[in-house]
């Protein structure tokens, strides 16, 4: 199993194959408008303009499960995005990230990543390698344009 196996609906509710990036590295990050680490969008929508030419993904998981950090419809939160950080990074629906309910793609990345359990707060990222395995994890305090998230980013482009 890869990540390229999986799908989501993107936030426009178009279906998304991932195998639609089979061979590209991927940085999925669950994101929220009302966090503290909200600010990282910035960094997010960086580190994109900076390696998407490279063949880096990075795409944005929506989800409500931490302190209800996200409470808007689909549409509030793409209109947020885009007027406040300039996001022009995939998003996808919004997703459940913890409990029963974990979306698919979540239950792959906490059961493949090097550090497996539970996402613990909004903002945490995973690395996929091209070949659609989880290659890091980063914790949410972590920063997209850290040296540590982009050493790791340049080891699988």
């Amino acid at each position: 199993m890869s990540f390229y196996n999986l799908s989501s609906k993107s936030i426009h509710g178009k279906d998304v194959p991932f195998s639609s990036y089979k061979g590209k590295p991927i940085l999925v990050v669950n994101v929220a408008s009302k966090c503290g680490y909200t600010p990282q969008y910035d960094g997010l929508e960086k580190v994109y303009q900076d390696y998407k030419g490279k063949g880096l993904v990075i795409i944005g998981f929506p989800s409500n499960d931490f302190g209800a950090q996200e409470p808007g419809t689909e549409e509030q939160i793409a209109e947020f995005c885009k007027l406040n950080f300039g996001v022009s990074f995939p998003l996808m629906k919004k997703t459940k990230v913890l409990g029963t309910e974990k979306d698919p793609v979540y239950q792959f990345l906490t059961d493949n990543a090097p550090e497996k359990g539970d996402v613990q707060w909004n903002f945490e990222k995973f690395l996929i390698d091209k070949d659609g395995n989880v290659k890091s994890r980063f914790r949410s305090a972590v920063k997209p344009e850290s040296e540590e998230l982009k050493k790791a980013i340049e080891s699988v482009l």
